[in-house]
């Protein structure tokens, strides 16, 4: 019997492996983007517009988990230069702990976060099943976009400047304050957790936003949304989908100060810790400056926190105390809690 795999998302080798046995195309199938490391969405030439197809469960969270399954799905929409358009999701409830409130409240989040983004709910799959111990909601979103408009998480240029937007990790520290607020009590006076749990929606874990910005102020090479295994993940799957290596200056990746005591609490490295709420973008060194700056001006914190640099120089963290190679959490951090 073969050893069982660990919690959390596959490693890249293994992911990579998968889809090279098992991803094809047919005649005529107008794929665009095909399944990838590092590509979250799959994109279908349909004509005068192309659609791009994101689906992501909502596993660790229990609280709101209709307003995560809506956000997360759309930024990858965004992150691929598309505007969200139709929502559809599968909710699977645990018997013997559903009641009519329950339903009733995740999709009165899944419709208020629809409406936020002017999505269209447009259809799903509800069932209570067993042996779940929490709700878990699988999300498809659907989007548009033009021909041209595009854009590759393998875009990424040597010579790059890859921009960090809010911090790190806004939906790891709401995370943390919803779930494990009864062990956070004894160490945090109660403003201070409604404050994290308040990260959900501010700065909140959308990036929709911040996408529209970067790409109408500059041409963007890449970008990606960093959620499990973090922001260091993030770095690398951008840099495996694109072929560069990076230089990461670790002391320029802001970290949110109530982050960094809740990681402190748990024992938790932020730079591996599900971090859905920034975004990354790599845009020409030139242009990074504006792209802050514009950035800034919508009242959304932006930083530069690395370089792209050829292959064979690999991923470096630089900090005041040296450079050693930049992590990888093929595990996100937050599982380690649960």
């Amino acid at each position: 019997m073969s050893a069982t795999l660990p919690l959390g998302k596959l490693s890249p080798e293994y992911l990579a492996e998968l889809l090279g046995n098992h991803t094809f195309s047919l005649p005529g199938d107008r794929v665009l983007v095909y399944p990838g490391v590092g590509e979250d969405a799959a994109v279908i030439d349909m004509g005068e517009r192309w659609l791009v197809a994101k689906t992501d469960p909502i596993t660790f969270a229990t609280d709101e988990i209709g307003w995560y399954a809506v956000h997360v799905n759309a930024n990858d929409i965004a992150a691929a230069g598309g505007v969200p358009r139709w929502f559809l999701c599968t909710l699977l409830l645990p018997e013997g702990r559903t009641d009519r409130a329950m339903v009733e409240r995740i999709m009165g989040q899944i419709a208020s976060a629809c409406r936020s983004l002017r999505v269209v709910p447009c259809g799903g799959h509800t069932e209570v099943t067993y042996n779940l111990d929490r709700p878990v909601v699988v999300g498809v979103m659907l989007g548009e976009i033009e021909p041209g408009d595009l854009i590759r998480s393998g875009g990424v240029r040597v010579g790059d400047i890859v921009l960090l937007t809010k911090g790190i990790a806004v939906e790891a520290t709401a995370i943390m304050a919803r779930e494990k607020e009864a062990e956070l009590s004894s160490q945090f006076s109660s403003a201070f957790i409604e404050r994290c749990k308040g990260f959900l929606h501010d700065p909140g874990i959308s990036v929709v936003r911040e996408a529209s910005i970067a790409t109408s102020t500059a041409p963007v090479h890449a970008m990606h949304d960093p959620t499990e295994g973090g922001v260091a993940t993030g770095l690398w799957e951008l840099a495996i989908a694109s072929k560069v290596g990076l230089e990461v200056d670790g002391d320029a990746i802001p970290v949110l100060d109530e982050t960094r005591q809740l990681c402190r609490v748990f024992g938790l490295d932020p730079l591996g810790v599900i971090a859905s709420g920034a975004l990354l973008i790599a845009v020409s060194e030139p242009d990074a400056e504006r792209t802050c700056a514009a950035l800034l001006a919508a009242g959304i914190r932006a930083a530069p926190i690395a370089r792209a640099v050829p292959a064979d120089r690999s991923l470096t963290l630089r900090t005041a105390s040296g450079v050693r190679p930049l992590p990888r959490f093929d595990q996100d951090e937050i599982t380690r809690l649960f």
